[in-house]
């Protein structure tokens, strides 16, 4: 009820006179489930709270960075001893080589890292290392698949198989986006025929090892096996955006859980901890491209910075010494179960797809392998089942396009608290 929320709402329609829609990422504005958006004050371990003292269990995480919960004591600790001895120097610090030697170490296809500040600036250097490098200039993505806002990613997919790209958002020029081929996902027809058709001027092929930004959808093994067969017959770059997945489904990311071999990997989100802080990796004789060891341009006044280093490797360390990834698997199995039995006991219709910590209460029948099957969704039957989670002190994403987040730090309270909560919710829109 908007009464337990009257500082939210507040606040709210005083940054929309301040920042455009009221926030500083779209996906914030909760224009997936209607409503004002909650404002948060504090978050520690698995509990959010917002400005008007409503606590909330929490299986967003910051969008996936939070894995070992909020306010870690360590993390902080790091942080704040980063902090005290300078926020940022525009040089060199022992943190980047601390970090970059436990990326490297962590994930199997990465020889060599360059660290930036975002997921977007990783996947946006990514695309323009392997065009440097290849002397070509088209790129494969697959609709549904999220790189951030870089123009070059922000089409949309045509109705036939293969689709020359089209800009979807203002701004974004057709010269930039007509270099942009959109497939399905999983589709290895669709694939083959780019190949066939576009094979000698294809830079890169870039994909989402585990889709998380239509909803949890999990790829296929015929369409792996094609992503690299292909790519190496034609001398593409093969480009695996783990910014999501990255330390979330395996320490070595979903490559290491999928047995996949990328040549360029891009992480975000974990890698720095919760602070702003991405990286791109991968074969040597790729990365010795970059500047300046090579002439593709990348640069960054703030990349590497020290406090955001710290955090980062504060995070990886924990991972490391005291993996979390077995108890993640029965906490998240645990609440998939639940979630299954709550809406067949309502009789709501879902399909519920999970890998690891990751998954998606689809409001359909299912399965779904794709933008076009995820689109089926009932998003308005979503909406109304986030808003009654949120009445019962779950926070749940704000899409049915966004994969949701268990932590280390969720208990079993949590998870048994979350399906009983998912119970009431369903049985109150049924």
């Amino acid at each position: 009820m908007q009464s337990r929320r009257v500082q939210s709402h507040k606040l709210f329609e005083r940054a929309k006179e301040l920042m455009p829609g009221g926030v500083n990422s779209a996906a914030r504005a909760f224009g997936g489930v209607g409503g004002t958006p909650i404002v948060f004050e504090s978050a520690q371990g698995s509990t959010l709270v917002d400005v008007d003292g409503n606590r909330y269990i929490d299986y967003i995480g910051s969008w996936g960075p939070m894995i070992l919960g909020h306010s870690h004591p360590v993390i902080v600790e790091a942080v704040q001893e980063a902090a005290a001895k300078g926020m940022s120097f525009g040089a060199p610090t022992p943190g980047e080589n601390d970090l970059a030697e436990l990326i490297i170490e962590a994930v199997p296809s990465v020889e060599m890292v360059r660290l930036v500040n975002s997921g977007t600036e990783a996947t946006m250097s990514a695309l323009r290392l392997a065009r440097g490098v290849t002397g070509r200039e088209k790129v494969i993505k697959f609709a549904g698949n999220y790189h951030g806002h870089v123009d070059a990613l922000l089409v949309a997919a045509g109705s036939s198989a293969a689709t020359l790209g089209v800009p979807n958002s203002p701004g974004v020029t057709a010269g930039t986006a007509g270099d942009t081929i959109v497939l399905p996902y999983n589709d290895v027809a669709a694939l083959e025929q780019s190949f066939q058709e576009h094979g000698p001027s294809l830079a890169a092929v870039i994909f989402e090892p585990v889709v998380g930004n239509m909803g949890l959808v999990e790829p296929t093994d015929a369409f792996l096996n094609a992503l690299r067969s292909l790519t190496r017959e034609a001398g593409t770059v093969l480009i695996c955006d783990e910014v999501m997945t990255g330390f979330r489904l395996a320490y070595g990311g979903a490559q290491e859980r999928l047995g996949i071999d990328p040549d360029l990997t891009t992480m975000g989100k974990i890698v720095g901890g919760g602070l702003p802080l991405g990286a791109f990796g991968g074969k040597r004789e790729l990365m010795k491209h970059v500047l300046p060891a090579g002439k593709v341009f990348q640069a960054g006044t703030l990349s590497g910075n020290p406090v955001a280093t710290a955090a980062g490797c504060a995070t990886l360390r924990l991972l490391k010494s005291d993996s979390p990834y077995a108890r993640l698997e029965k906490l998240a199995e645990r609440l998939a179960t639940g979630l299954i039995t709550a809406a067949s006991d309502a009789g709501v219709t879902t399909v519920l797809q999970r890998v690891g910590s990751m998954m998606t209460l689809f409001f359909q029948a299912g399965p779904v392998t794709d933008w076009e099957s995820a689109a089926r969704s009932d998003t308005a039957l979503y909406a109304k089942f986030f808003w009654e989670l949120i009445e019962r002190g779950v926070y749940f994403p704000c899409s049915q396009f966004e994969a949701l987040f268990v932590s280390a730090a969720h208990s079993e309270d949590d998870i048994e608290a979350t399906i009983e909560a998912a119970r009431e919710a369903l049985r109150a829109i049924a």
